[in-house]
């Protein structure tokens, strides 16, 4: 763990932080931790990764990127525009089936989802993130994708997919594990974890962009973001924290 010493915080810089949306909640608590104990002014930019990552190959003038995925900040490394040995992996995710709709009261959303009918199944859109990526994956090694494909609805990002179940435009959504343990969601009528077998592991990597390359705020921020303490937030919004 890197602690910036009183004369460091003299020379404090601020960041620019690209974060995929599903990890918006855990961000803004790391980014506020980490402002504490460096002084460094942390701000925060949310979007799908898809979204995130064009806006950066357009010149976009983020410093550090925090991706849902591993291939992202992989091709950014690989393009030179994220700075090499930079890359690490901050947060394992998981996906479950999650409902409020009153149909489902007494069944359970994977029984809901064999017997979908003229119902919506929302997911994030899997061209653009990797939360919607592994939701196809699911559907498709579960042998559901042809039998639900006419009846998705796609989010930009998975908290969109999120909003479309919680407001009832979708009476189903495969989501995120970590959104389920917001309070601020809506109870639920049934909940279902998704199997990790059923979709490739959603490994989340941050790299730090070639805009940063030798700003020490920057090298900090993925010094704590790898280390323990926060790892132990990661763990409470949801996610599991790589060894």
């Amino acid at each position: 763990m890197l602690f910036l010493s009183v004369s460091s915080l003299a020379h404090a810089d601020t960041l620019l932080i690209a974060v995929a949306s599903n990890f918006r909640a855990p961000a803004d608590e790391l980014v506020q931790e980490f402002a504490q104990r460096t002084g460094h002014d942390v701000r925060i930019s949310s979007a799908s990764t898809g979204k995130l990552y064009a806006q950066i190959t357009n010149g976009a003038p983020y410093d550090v990127f925090l991706a849902a995925d591993s291939e992202h900040p992989r091709l950014l490394e690989d393009a030179g525009l994220g700075v090499s040995g930079t890359r690490v992996s901050y947060a394992l995710g998981a996906l479950v089936l999650w409902s409020r709709h009153s149909d489902f009261v007494n069944g359970g959303c994977r029984e809901a989802l064999d017997n979908l009918g003229d119902r919506h199944l929302a997911i994030a859109n899997p061209d653009i993130a990797p939360y919607g990526a592994a939701a196809r994956q699911f559907l498709i090694r579960a042998g559901l994708w042809t039998e639900v494909n006419r009846r998705l609805v796609y989010g930009e990002s998975i908290a969109q997919a999120l909003h479309f179940v919680a407001t009832g435009n979708a009476q189903l959504g495969v989501i995120a594990r970590s959104q389920v343990l917001d309070a601020r969601l809506p109870a639920g009528t049934c909940t279902w974890p998704v199997p990790a077998e059923l979709h490739d592991p959603i490994e989340q990597q941050a790299v730090v962009l070639q805009r940063a390359a030798g700003n020490a705020a920057a090298a900090a921020f993925i010094d704590y973001l790898a280390g323990a303490a926060a790892a132990d937030i990661v763990r409470r919004f949801g996610y599991g924290a790589p060894e």
